[in-house]
């Protein structure tokens, strides 16, 4: 497993997620506007609740990965450990009682999203824990970006 985690693999995450975060907080927050706001003959208001629980995830996930401090390192181990048992539970759950569940956006462990709801919290506690990357949010004299010299 050691050899699939290179520095570039771990790069590769960090861009995947770098995209991957701030689409799904846009896309499970609009699914979960339009489903509690605008679509009509809703009953059920729970599978709404939840894609706005996830978004709510997804958005404070990709703050916390942006701002590089030690407590937004926890704030992210937090939010995507919440994710993924989040994910696992309501996709278990959507399997088993699907009346219960409705669609949401951790239905069938993230099936509409291409399982992305389930596979990207991995990636992003694989990466939040790589050496490097858990030194640019613990160290405090970690370099500083500086213009180029003219």
């Amino acid at each position: 497993m050691s050899g699939l985690l290179t520095p570039r693999m771990i790069r590769a995450i960090g861009q995947i997620l770098a995209v991957s975060y701030p689409l799904l907080a846009i896309s499970a927050g609009v699914r979960a506007v339009y489903q509690l706001f605008f679509k009509p003959g809703v009953t059920d208001y729970f599978p709404p609740a939840l894609s706005a629980v996830a978004a709510a995830i997804y958005l404070v996930a990709t703050v916390a990965f942006v701002l590089r401090k030690p407590w937004a390192w926890w704030v992210s181990v937090g939010a995507l450990s919440f994710e993924l048992v989040g994910v696992l539970v309501v996709g278990t759950l959507s399997l088993v009682m699907p009346e219960v569940i409705g669609r949401t956006v951790w239905h069938d462990f993230g099936i509409d999203y291409g399982f992305l709801p389930l596979i990207q919290p991995i990636l992003g506690l694989v990466w939040l824990f790589w050496p490097e990357n858990r030194r640019l949010f613990f160290d405090p004299a970690r370099p500083t970006s500086t213009p180029p010299a003219r």
